[in-house]
């Protein structure tokens, strides 16, 4: 078996083994899971709440990513608080591990939804951010990877959990788990499609 099929093997094997949990740790099925999470996401949007994505490095690059079609395909407002400027000027000012949880603290309401991304589950970044939503009264969901007892693990009202033992497996995962969580809410499958989708908004098909 060659490098590329041996490594989309372990890709597909981490997502086969998904791991999702409830605060209290008990266990659910992945199918429940994203319908819990999509559950969330129109509890948010009927309140006319907001969802905030945080993360490092590539899940930075996610959270930027997904806030942006969540607002413009999915119709729920939200935000990420990635931008160069944002993080710069908060890291320089208050310190980097408070980056997620200031913005929060000035901008989240109790009907808002704080999403988490974390290969590790261990930055203190995000340990901040949790804790701040929570003294807020948000609703919390965790995506995290490597050691199962990596400490957001257990933190969200609901937690996604991919157990490999690489970063690179880990975030694609990711990627692939909040694409899910949207194309779900939004009802898009791409094995019901014969036609290619496409995102203009004079032209969009589901």
């Amino acid at each position: 078996m060659n490098y590329y099929k041996k490594y989309s093997a372990m890709l597909s094997q981490a997502l086969s083994q998904l791991e999702v949990n409830q605060s209290d740790g008990s266990a659910m099925s992945a199918e429940e899971g994203f319908e819990q999470l999509c559950s969330l996401s129109r509890d948010v949007r009927a309140s006319g709440g907001r969802q905030y994505l945080v993360g490092n490095g590539a899940s930075a690059a996610f959270a930027n990513h997904m806030a942006l079609d969540w607002t413009k395909n999915g119709g729920v407002p939200t935000h990420s608080f990635s931008n160069a400027a944002f993080l710069t000027a908060l890291g320089n000012d208050l310190g980097y591990d408070e980056v997620f949880s200031a913005p929060l603290s000035w901008y989240c309401r109790s009907d808002d939804l704080l999403v988490t991304i974390s290969s590790s589950g261990n930055s203190l970044s995000i340990m901040n951010a949790i804790k701040t939503a929570r003294s807020k009264g948000l609703r919390v969901v965790t995506f995290s990877g490597l050691k199962p007892d990596n400490k957001s693990r257990r933190l969200g009202d609901f937690n996604f959990y991919i157990p490999a033992y690489t970063y690179g497996i880990v975030e694609c995962a990711h990627q692939v788990l909040l694409h899910v969580w949207l194309d779900q809410f939004m009802g898009i499958k791409e094995w019901d499609l014969t036609e290619f989708q496409n995102m203009n908004s004079q032209e969009f098909k589901l």
